[in-house]
C-alpha cells in the first residue's frame, strides 16, 4: 500500500510537469510546491533531466513533419545550393543564433542553476512572468518564419537564457520575446519549442552522467518509469492544447494564474 501511495505522487509529479512544461507558468517552480505538498521534498537534478527528456520526447513528435523538413531541406541546400531550400537552411542557421544565449550561460552558470529555489524566489519570478504576459497582451505580430531576422532571433535566444533563472518559464520567456519583436503568435510558439529542441538536448547531455551515477537507480526505477511516461503522455495533450490557446490569442488567462499562484506562495510560505 505504501508503494502505491508513492507511485500515485510520482504520477502527479509527472502530470504537473508535463502539464506546465509547455505552458508559461515555470514547470520546476511547479514541480517543486508539488513535491513540497506530497511530502517527497526537493527533488534533484537527476530528476529533472528524466522529466526534461520526456517532455523532449512529446515535442519532438508534434513538431516531427517540420523537423524532418528543416533537416532534409538544409542539407539539401548545403549539397546543391539551390534557392529552393534556402528559407529552411536559413530558419536552421536562427535557431543556432537564438540558441547560444542560453547555451553559453547554461556552461558557465550550471553550478548556480542548481543551487536550490526558494517558495519566495518561485512567486517573485510568477509575478514577473505575468506583468510581462500582460505587457505584451495587446501586441499582435507581423513577421512569419520568412520575415525573421538575426537580431530577432539573438533577442528571443537573450529570453531563454533568462528563464535558465530558477522561477522563470521557458516557454513564457520566449514566446514573450518573440512577441514583443513583432513575431505573429503562430511563429512565436514554433519558434520558441524549436529553440527549446537544442537547449534540451544539451542539457540531457550534460547531465547523462549525473544521471547514470544516481545511487538510487534500482530503487527510483518504477517511480521514475512513472514518472517518466505520465509526463511524456501529459506533455504532448497540454502542448497541443496550448497551440490552442494561442491561436486565440488568450495568453491573458496565464498571467492572472501567475498572479493567483504568486499571492497565495507569498501568504502560504
Amino acid at each position: 500500500m505504501e508503494n502505491l501511495i508513492s507511485y500515485m505522487k510520482y504520477f502527479i509529479i509527472g502530470i504537473v510537469q508535463g502539464f506546465t512544461e509547455p505552458i508559461p507558468v515555470s514547470s520546476s517552480g511547479h514541480v517543486m510546491i508539488v513535491s513540497e505538498l506530497l511530502g517527497l521534498g526537493e527533488q534533484g537534478f537527476t530528476f529533472a533531466i528524466l522529466t526534461n527528456t520526456a517532455s523532449l520526447f512529446a515535442i519532438l513528435i508534434i513538431y516531427r513533419q517540420d523537423l524532418t523538413r528543416l533537416v532534409t531541406n538544409s542539407i539539401k541546400y548545403l549539397q546543391t545550393k539551390n534557392i529552393k531550400y534556402k528559407t529552411d537552411f536559413r530558419y536552421v542557421f536562427l535557431i543556432i543564433i537564438g540558441t547560444i544565449p542560453a547555451g553559453v550561460l547554461g556552461v558557465l552558470l550550471n553550478d548556480i542553476i542548481e543551487e536550490s529555489v526558494t517558495m519566495t524566489t518561485i512567486a517573485v519570478m510568477l509575478f514577473v512572468t505575468g506583468i510581462a504576459l500582460w505587457a505584451i497582451r495587446h501586441i499582435k505580430g507581423y513577421k512569419t518564419d520568412k520575415d525573421l531576422r538575426v537580431k530577432d532571433a539573438f533577442l528571443v535566444g537573450l529570453g531563454q537564457a533568462v528563464a535558465l533563472t530558477p522561477g522563470i518559464s521557458r516557454s513564457g520567456a520566449t514566446i514573450i520575446s518573440a512577441i514583443a519583436v513583432g513575431m505573429t503568435r503562430e511563429t512565436a510558439l514554433r519558434y520558441s519549442f524549436m529553440l527549446y529542441i537544442p537547449v534540451s538536448l544539451g542539457g540531457v547531455v550534460l547531465g547523462f552522467s549525473d544521471f547514470l551515477d544516481e545511487p538510487n537507480k534500482s530503487a527510483l526505477a518504477i517511480p521514475y518509469a512513472i514518472t517518466f511516461i505520465s509526463t511524456f503522455i501529459m506533455t504532448y495533450f497540454a502542448m497541443k492544447w496550448f497551440m490552442g490557446i494561442m491561436k486565440k490569442g488568450k495568453l491573458i488567462y496565464f498571467t492572472y494564474y501567475c498572479f493567483i499562484v504568486g499571492t497565495l506562495l507569498l501568504i502560504f510560505y
